[in-house]
């Protein structure tokens, strides 16, 4: 069976088991859990830690936090009898960034990539009458095959540590549940909706994928419970009239009831929540059912204090009150797939959510974050590494497909993110590359989204040799703080105005996915200086007087919504401080100017304007 990507639901034929809690874990500094019988023996030297978490933080010992190799977890469980004539699986929502799982000693499973989710079928394994034991290991080694992208050092103790292509902490561990779905042998594997606007409603074109025997049932609800269409067959149409759309910040969501069944038995059940809308580009615009939107939010990450960038919907809850605050509509998920939890939220929200793949680091630096900013950098490139030809890419392609498979559905989901600030600029050798991804994506959507790609500054409209890929361009851009910054605000403006009028001539909508500037909470001064909250708040007052001009101009992401830990470094004071809130989630200055311009611009914001 193929990886089940369909969130698992408890339902009338469903059963759903958290496994999450305290875990057996175990450190290998020398990387011999096997010879030592872990898979078949279990862990021998182990603490307990929580999962969902990363385990990075839970730690006083350095060499803990920094912990860059195999980690081994390991759970227990018992079986019901009643599960004999089920489908079980087990299903990992994600686990950093290499995984091999051992199910009652045998090896039933191997994932490569850490933010998307892998299902394990254990039929012919399960003990119904005793203990049944998961063991897993795991890898947080970053190299050029890798999404994200790095290298590692050794220190002469022997320990590694992470080097990694990207501008934040390499967490690890088994980040995000990990739970039992119990299922019909006849049920329900995938969904797939495309939905299409008409004068009296909506249709929605479905494609329903199941195993086993039964006759597919599809049936709709809108909010009141009412029955609103009905359709018969794994393939078909649901008209719906008068249709409440999904719109921007104003979600719709209707309940799509899929049953498999034989006469008048119920084999199987399973339901979406989910939002009917359109996405499409026009000229230099993004419409949402064919109205122009305005993107006003964020570039985020999944990090919190304690569980670094571990599943907490608590943390997610506050987040989307804190954004709604700001007047926002939108975020990105940089620089990796979020958790389901959160597209969720966003879907029941109406937040228009930019969905990235975990391709960050494609840009041969250590010291990403100065270099991505460099317009004239010269490194050695990306994409003309034979490792990355023959390894990374098909990674890459297979990290979509989950992607794509995964969300697929969201109606919040309106933009593809393919990579975040890729070194494109460098060599030729990048175009293949880029036009398989691309392209893979066009044809796993059947929604068409937009596809894009996070700029570097380097990616100019004359130099970049990819952006003619993009359906939207997608600018990360520092003027006034990498470089040009201080004294330099107002030139360095000018030349951001400058380089907008080139991207204004090339007809496509633009946005901006990350400005901003790294900012201590309570340092203030005047006249401003660069570290002053103050500073922060002048800084996006010049850019948004510049983005006002430009009509190509559809959107702006903050670089960040809040402080992020990152890898030590003399230009990081304990972590990324270009957060509009705190690590905390308390406001900075900056919060309340961005309150003030996003409340008074509406959704259709420069929607006349050419």
């Amino acid at each position: 069976m193929a990886n089940k990507m369909l969130y698992p639901r408890n339902t009338l034929t469903r059963q759903v088991i958290d496994l999450s809690g305290m875990w057996k874990f175990s450190f290998d500094f020398a990387e011999n859990g096997e010879e030592n019988g872990y898979p078949t023996q279990g862990l021998k030297d182990y603490i307990e830690i929580p999962v969902p978490a990363s385990y990075n933080d839970f730690f006083t010992d350095k060499k803990y936090k920094e912990y860059c190799g195999d980690v081994w977890y390991e759970q227990e469980f018992y079986a019901d009898k009643s599960w004999q004539d089920k489908d079980v699986d087990i299903r990992f929502f994600a686990a950093i960034h290499k995984a091999t799982v051992w199910f009652n000693g045998e090896k039933v499973a191997y994932h490569n990539g850490g933010f998307t989710p892998f299902t394990i079928n254990i039929n012919k394994l399960l003990k119904y009458d005793g203990v049944n034991k998961i063991v897993v290991k795991l890898n947080n080694v970053l190299d050029n095959t890798t999404l994200p992208s790095g290298e590692y050092k050794v220190l002469k103790d022997g320990r590694k540590i992470s080097n990694p292509y990207f501008d934040f902490f390499n967490y690890g561990g088994l980040i995000r549940p990990v739970k039992l779905v119990i299922t019909p042998k006849s049920s329900v594997v995938d969904v797939t909706l495309n939905h299409v606007l008409t004068n009296t409603g909506s249709i929605t074109y479905y494609d329903v994928e199941h195993v086993g025997q039964g006759e597919v049932l599809v049936e709709v609800y809108d909010q009141n419970q009412e029955k609103v269409a009905f359709s018969k067959g794994a393939k078909g149409t649901l008209e719906i009239l008068n249709t409440k759309l999904w719109e921007v910040r104003n979600a719709y969501l209707y309940h799509f009831v899929f049953k498999l069944i034989q006469g008048e038995k119920l084999l199987d059940e399973y339901y979406l929540d989910c939002g009917i809308r359109t996405v499409s580009v026009k000229g230099n615009r993004v419409l949402i059912n064919n109205k122009p939107v305005y993107f006003k939010g964020f570039g985020k990450h999944e990090d919190a204090d304690f569980t670094g960038r571990g599943y907490n919907l608590a943390c997610a809850k506050r987040d989307f009150e804190l954004m709604k605050w700001c007047g926002a509509n939108s975020f990105r998920t940089s620089h990796y797939p979020y958790s389901e939890e959160i597209l969720q939220l966003a879907e029941s929200e109406g937040f228009l959510v930019i969905d990235e793949l975990a391709a960050v680091g494609m840009l041969k630096s250590t010291r990403n974050a100065v270099d991505a900013a460099n317009k004239d950098l010269k490194i050695e490139s990306y994409f003309e590494q034979e490792v990355v030809k023959k390894y990374t890419l098909p990674n890459h392609l297979e990290a979509l497909r989950e992607l794509v498979a995964r969300d697929k559905n969201y109606a919040c989901v309106v933009m593809w993110s393919l990579f975040n600030e890729p070194d494109a600029v460098s060599s030729d050798d990048c175009i293949p590359y880029f036009e398989q991804v691309f392209n893979l994506c066009k044809e796993l959507d059947i929604q068409q989204r937009p596809r894009s790609f996070a700029h570097i500054i380097a990616s100019s409209p004359t130099k970049s040799k990819v952006s003619y890929l993009c359906d939207v361009i997608m600018l990360n851009r520092y003027y006034g703080w990498y470089i040009m910054g201080g004294a330099e605000l107002d030139d360095a403006m000018l030349a951001l105005d400058a380089e907008l009028s080139e991207w204004d001539q090339k007809g496509k909508p633009v946005m901006f996915t990350e400005y901003g500037t790294d900012t201590y909470m309570g340092l203030t001064k005047l006249p401003s200086v660069m570290w002053t909250e103050n500073y922060q708040v002048e800084y996006f007052e010049k850019y948004h007087e510049v983005f006002d001009k430009h009509p190509s101009i559809i959107g702006e992401q903050v670089w960040n919504f809040a402080d992020f830990q990152t890898t030590e470094g003399i230009i990081r004071a304990d972590g990324n401080k270009k957060g509009i809130f705190t690590r905390s989630r308390q406001p900075k200055m900056a919060a309340f100017e961005l309150r003030r311009r996003w409340l008074s611009l509406p959704t259709d914001y420069k929607g006349d304007m050419k």
